[in-house]
């Protein structure tokens, strides 16, 4: 296995995005496309991790093969590219190890152990929503830097006009209209629902809006008191999935 990236950036960045939620993580690559699909510890919230075929500058996969690595290790590594540099990604089934080599100024060449994850799988869940908001990536981040002012949680409501994005605490709340005009598609389904809302952690969300630097609109979808699904997208590139669990309300 061979993987080479003009623009070391596009892993890295995802790369430094996914760790902030998941820790150990099994890549599986095949001849289309590097993928990740992991848990985060608590089970709160999953992501899908595709870098397809196309971003790479040379891509050789003579048969499928599966890595767990730590990923706050291999993102130390990757960090150390300049976006300038050359970034190669070479298989060591011999030694059970993944070499990196950065390619710029000098070659700089790091060696990472790989992991057993054991037989550990993780299952995308098949989820119908009613509807699904279109919008930049700038707006949904300021949106949920707004919201983490006061509180820990923030609820989604979203009907025809607009999508509403609330928080609230003992003395405190804010809240962000986001209209349903040419820079954000709200487009709904035929369920027949006109209305929906869901709660969410403030937390979660905040790692989530990181991805905001991959690419520049963020597809949202949710139904009342039902998973998030957040999905950001570069054509060609990559494709990275957050898959949220709701804040039920105990009431």
């Amino acid at each position: 296995m061979r993987l080479a990236l003009n623009d070391p950036k596009l892993l890295s960045d995802s790369i430094s995005v996914i760790s902030e939620l998941v820790s150990d993580a099994k890549f599986k690559i095949d001849s289309e496309k590097l993928e990740l699909i992991a848990m985060d510890p608590a089970n709160v919230a999953m992501v899908v991790f595709q870098l397809l075929s196309s971003a790479f500058t040379e891509y050789k996969v003579d048969k499928p093969v599966e890595i767990a690595l730590n990923l706050d290790s291999f993102k130390q590594i990757l960090r150390r590219a300049k976006p300038s540099d050359h970034l190669i990604i070479e298989l060591d089934e011999e030694k059970n190890k993944l070499n990196i080599k950065i390619k710029g100024d000098s070659t700089r060449t790091f060696s990472l152990g790989l992991l057993d994850l054991g037989e550990r799988q993780h299952k995308v869940p098949k989820l119908i929503y009613p509807v699904n908001i279109n919008t930049s990536t700038y707006v949904f981040d300021e949106a949920i830097e707004d919201m983490s002012l006061f509180a820990d949680s923030v609820v989604f409501t979203v009907n025809k006009e607009r999508l509403i994005v609330e928080s609230e605490s003992r003395i405190n709340n804010a809240k962000v209209e986001i209209l349903n005009d040419g820079e954000t598609k709200i487009n709904w389904g035929e369920t027949g629902e006109e209305n929906v809302k869901s709660k969410y952690s403030i937390e979660y969300l905040k790692k989530i809006s990181k991805a905001s630097k991959l690419a520049d609109n963020v597809l949202l979808q949710f139904s009342n008191d039902y998973p998030l699904k957040a999905e950001f997208k570069a054509k060609d590139k990559l494709d990275l999935v957050f898959i949220l669990a709701p804040r039920v309300s105990e009431e």
